[in-house]
């Protein structure tokens, strides 16, 4: 738990768990639930209730997780009945790792569950339930039973389905750079990765899959791929290395150039080529929780350089430097980019 500070202070107003429709990330319920447990803790003091009233107030997803669970609390029964009759049994004993250990379930509980509040379905949920996945901000590589390697960038959730008919990487959230292997097995099963979008098939390549919230995209980098849109009646489109293309579930866009740099991001950088700001910052806000945003008046200014996706801090720093920007801190959570004074 973090150490109160000694100021006082006083959380914003509620403003209900549906004051917004935005996942939460599992980090920031999980601290609710330790900020819960601290406070019902029987030596809980004035300057925990204020320190947990300032994390509270420092961003409104803390107060809307804070809510969401004190809620959920009192909806214990989604919990499976013999965790629950467990947990309460701790509970009961009066031990703070007892009541801590309620609260965690409970949170675990929010995030699958969902208690109706933009949970399930959700980001949150994806990241939660997935076999493979990444919290926000790493980046991880995953070895396939084939000798397939997948790196998951930030945020980023797959399943992995293989049986004797094909090879199906389902992403679920964010971003994977696929590097394909002949099918060990002897098959020569077709490996397919599927997005909400529509499903792509490798061709011996490496490539990346990218799902936004619109539509999906494809780099490749290595080989070739055929894309085919969920509901498309006109076939599959072949992209080869190279290229890449932006597909919802009707359509693919005709194939662009793409630099070999678009697959940077597994080394935990990127690689800015008279790229906007507002798109530069959106990258960045990807890698790290909170809002992290643009504003308005400097967004079209043109970025180059190498940026670091694993130290963003160190990432913002470096525009105020190359740029006539500065960045705005109202919380750690909370960051914009705005014009210089």
């Amino acid at each position: 738990m973090p150490t109160p500070p000694d100021a006082t202070a006083s959380p914003t107003p509620p403003t209900g768990p549906s004051a917004g429709d935005d996942p939460l990330d599992p980090a920031i319920v999980m601290r609710a639930s330790e900020w819960m447990a601290r406070l019902g803790a029987d030596d809980a003091s004035d300057a925990d209730r204020a320190a947990c009233g300032r994390w509270r107030a420092a961003h409104p997803d803390h107060d809307r997780a804070w809510l969401c669970l004190q809620e959920f609390e009192d909806s214990f029964r989604s919990v499976p009945a013999d965790v629950a009759r467990h947990a309460l049994r701790e509970t009961a004993s009066g031990t703070r790792q007892g009541r801590r250990r309620l609260l965690q379930l409970l949170s675990l509980g929010l995030l699958v569950g969902g208690g109706g509040y933009a949970i399930r379905g959700s980001e949150t949920w994806k990241l939660a339930t997935a076999g493979h996945s990444t919290r926000t901000g790493d980046i991880r590589e995953v070895a396939l039973p084939d000798g397939t390697r997948v790196v998951l960038a930030s945020a980023s959730a797959i399943d992995v389905q293989f049986d004797e008919r094909e090879r199906l990487l389902i992403l679920r959230t964010g971003e994977v750079l696929v590097t394909t292997a002949p099918d060990s097995a002897g098959q020569a099963r077709p490996f397919r990765v599927r997005s909400r979008d529509g499903v792509v098939q490798a061709l011996g390549t490496r490539f990346s899959l990218r799902q936004d919230d619109a539509s999906s995209s494809v780099a490749v980098f290595e080989g070739a791929v055929e894309v085919r849109p969920t509901y498309a009646n006109a076939g599959v489109m072949r992209i080869d290395a190279g290229q890449g293309a932006t597909f919802n579930a009707d359509r693919v866009q005709t194939p662009e150039a793409v630099p070999d740099s678009a697959a940077a991001w597994t080394r935990g950088i990127l690689v800015a080529d008279n790229m906007r700001l507002e798109d530069l910052v959106a990258e960045l806000a990807r890698y790290r929780s909170g809002q992290l945003r643009c504003d308005p008046a400097v967004a079209g200014l043109k970025v180059n350089g190498v940026f670091s996706l694993r130290d963003t801090d160190r990432a913002l720093h470096n525009l105020t430097l190359a740029l006539p920007v500065q960045v705005s801190r109202r919380t750690r959570y909370w960051v914009t980019v705005l014009p210089a004074d």
